[in-house]
């Protein structure tokens, strides 16, 4: 076997951290709502080129070739009817963490919330405000997949620099342990009975695939930092405000 030198293995880990942060942000564009320019790069082609780049850098199975929606009303009709609208004014399926009473592990949903927060305040990230994003919502699931995009980018940086990353990627790990893959467990299978109100076939694809994608995502970042910390999510959470956490 042909041992990497230190500057190859380097560059190898730039480009998967640098693929993984595209994905993210990708995902973030496909699940927000839907804009004129997304549904333009989800009819070109230029969405699942993206997508097709990222994966096979990262070993992954390619993007597979989807129907669009005919139009961006079309995908709108379909988004609105999956994550905005349902019965009783609620979400067919919601796309907050904290609508889902099993991921709340018997915290009130403010408290979850804050939870969520204190992984963004750690890394100098305030609430949005106005129009800059989903307002008191830290546990939205595009809030989310954002916040890990940033975590790839102060892993890119870090290795640019010769700095150590690990902090980065431990942040990212216990972040997709305790809050993104639950949620996207959750979102998977709440389409999975919701899934005839004509959501995209791209959207849905992403929708099944990125709670498994984010698990290899996981065991990848385990085997760099060592294994997701146990016992128990509510202590750990309890000492965020307290201990350094990933420095």
């Amino acid at each position: 076997m042909t041992q990497l030198t230190a500057p190859a293995v380097r560059q190898f880990e730039h480009e998967r951290a640098e693929a993984r942060g595209a994905i993210y942000r990708l995902a973030a564009a496909m699940l927000g709502y839907p804009l004129q320019e997304t549904w333009e790069a989800l009819a070109d082609g230029r969405l699942k080129a993206a997508l097709d780049d990222a994966l096979q850098t990262l070993g992954a199975e390619p993007w597979p070739t989807l129907q669009t929606s005919t139009s961006l009303g079309d995908l709108e009709v379909g988004y609105m009817a999956t994550f905005i609208h349902g019965k009783r004014g609620k979400p067919r399926v919601p796309l907050v963490a904290s609508a889902y009473q099993q991921l709340l592990g018997g915290q009130t949903p403010g408290s979850y919330m804050l939870n969520v927060q204190a992984f963004y305040t750690h890394f100098g990230l305030t609430a949005a405000v106005d129009d800059e994003g989903h307002k008191d919502q830290p546990d939205h699931l595009l809030a989310m997949l954002e916040f890990c995009a940033l975590l790839c980018h102060l892993e890119l940086q870090a290795l640019e620099n010769s700095r150590d990353a690990s902090p980065y990627r431990r942040a990212q790990r216990d972040f997709l342990a305790r809050y993104l893959r639950p949620l996207l467990q959750a979102v998977r299978a709440g389409y999975a009975r919701e899934s005839h109100h004509g959501l995209d076939p791209n959207l849905a694809h992403l929708v099944n695939r990125l709670p498994d994608w984010t698990h290899t995502q996981q065991m990848a970042l385990e085997a760099q930092v060592g294994p997701t910390p146990k016992g128990g999510e509510k202590k750990a959470e309890a000492d965020t405000a307290s201990q350094p956490m990933w420095d």
